[in-house]
């Protein structure tokens, strides 16, 4: 803190130091000039002289300097002065804010799932499932109801930001709907849509009209998790069911993890202009997220 000595005193030709403390509405300053004098000096910039003073006694919580002139100014800072509180840091912030999406995101899984995981597992792990074709085609034809409504909001952009997402590389539609053509030219009867898809994507389009942070929530989960956990799952239930064919819904034309760092970027720009309360409001939603995602997992051993 740096104060104008003139501001201070009229006249001083030796004033060596000066030290004030903050006492609810009154700045006490106290100028040691040959031992002999101080002044007071309230808030609103009236200046006295008052008594003598040859030290100055305080007790503080801490102190600061400024150098005017010759002269040292010793800032003390009084019981009274209210206590500035430390910014709140969040796991992976120094990272970005898609970072504290995962952090967020591993802790709802289960152990078996990731390591961060602290979710009670609620259902038999991935190795002890026992799917069915039919089950499988329910889940891919509930999956091609979310990502249709994912690249429709995305084009219509309610939001300027939601264009940023537009052929990131990352759409499954096509490829789910070439997966469905590929099971029916095999006989299999492809089933309507059901409330775990519909129920979802209707859900979706609402937070996107509504509340931008708890859809880019929904999309981070949504197309992240398909291409970590979700594409594992698929590759276990294609070799158990499928007699290992690799379906379209799990390949991705270039470099995977270039399109997901792309993307990454983009999420961090959005949420960048966001207030930390949004931020906070977009994390709380992955909860929500996890519970619609793990219905259209169940549909696999339905």
């Amino acid at each position: 803190m740096v104060f104008s000595l003139g501001e201070l005193v009229q006249q001083t030709s030796s004033l060596a130091v000066s030290a004030f403390s903050l006492r609810s509405s009154r700045v006490l300053i106290a100028a040691e000039s040959g031992g002999q004098n101080f002044t007071s000096l309230s808030l609103n910039g009236g200046l006295k002289r008052s008594g003598s003073a040859s030290s100055l006694i305080a007790s503080t919580k801490g102190t600061s300097k400024a150098n005017v002139g010759s002269a040292s100014l010793v800032v003390r800072a009084a019981e009274s002065a209210t206590p500035v509180k430390p910014k709140q840091k969040y796991p992976g912030e120094n990272k970005g804010f898609v970072e504290e999406m995962r952090f967020v995101a591993m802790k709802l899984h289960t152990k078996d799932q990731a390591k961060e995981g602290e979710k009670k597992a609620d259902m038999a792990p991935v190795a002890k499932w026992e799917p069915t074709v039919e089950g499988f085609l329910k889940f891919l034809v509930n999956n091609k109801v979310i990502y249709d409504c994912m690249e429709e909001i995305v084009e219509k952009a309610a939001y300027a930001s939601y264009a940023k997402f537009r052929n990131t590389g990352l759409e499954r539609s096509a490829a789910l709907a070439k997966d469905l053509e590929w099971f029916k030219s095999q006989g299999h009867e492809i089933p309507e849509p059901a409330e775990e898809g519909t129920s979802y994507a209707e859900l979706l389009r609402n937070l996107s009209e509504t509340d931008p942070p708890a859809f880019i929530c929904h999309f981070y989960n949504i197309y992240f998790a398909h291409s970590a956990g979700g594409r594992m799952i698929g590759r276990k239930v294609c070799e158990s069911i499928l007699d290992g064919k690799e379906l379209e819904f799990y390949k991705w034309e270039g470099d995977l993890q270039a399109l997901l760092t792309a993307v990454k970027e983009k999420l961090n720009l959005v949420a960048e202009e966001w207030t930390r309360e949004e931020k906070n409001h977009c994390l709380e939603e992955t909860e929500l997220s996890f519970k619609y995602s793990g219905k259209l997992l169940r549909l696999i051993i339905s």
